[in-house]
């Protein structure tokens, strides 16, 4: 499930950069661009913590999420490239919305991980 997912979500990022994504039925929904960040990012930011059995690593005495912290370094990177796109462009919203679904589905995932480690014999 978790393959299908990177998928569906690189083959989202393709279409954004080319100007494919269905906007006739999109720019239906209002704020359709921050609620597809959140939902995008929430489940990608679940799923990999998730397959990372939540690493987490610990520099300077901080206990960091392994994904999620690789995840918002690779949001950042595709947020500031969006500057070079046409059909992309560069907002500090949508980054604050994709910062947001990382921690949501970093905590859904830590939630999950607590929740079947008190059911295990």
């Amino acid at each position: 499930m978790s393959a299908v997912y990177a998928c569906f979500f690189l083959i989202t990022l393709w279409a954004a950069y080319h100007n494919q994504l269905p906007l006739n039925f999109l720019e239906k929904l209002p704020n359709y661009d921050k609620f597809g960040h959140v939902i995008l990012y929430c489940i990608a930011s679940y799923l990999g913590h998730y397959l990372c059995r939540q690493k987490h690593f610990k520099p300077a005495g901080l206990s960091l999420p392994v994904f999620p912290v690789l995840f918002a370094l690779f949001t950042i990177t595709e947020e500031l490239l969006q500057g070079l796109s046409p059909y992309r462009t560069l907002d500090a919203g949508d980054l604050l919305c994709s910062f947001a679904g990382i921690g949501l589905g970093y905590w859904f995932a830590q939630r999950a991980g607590r929740h079947t480690d008190t059911n295990r014999p």
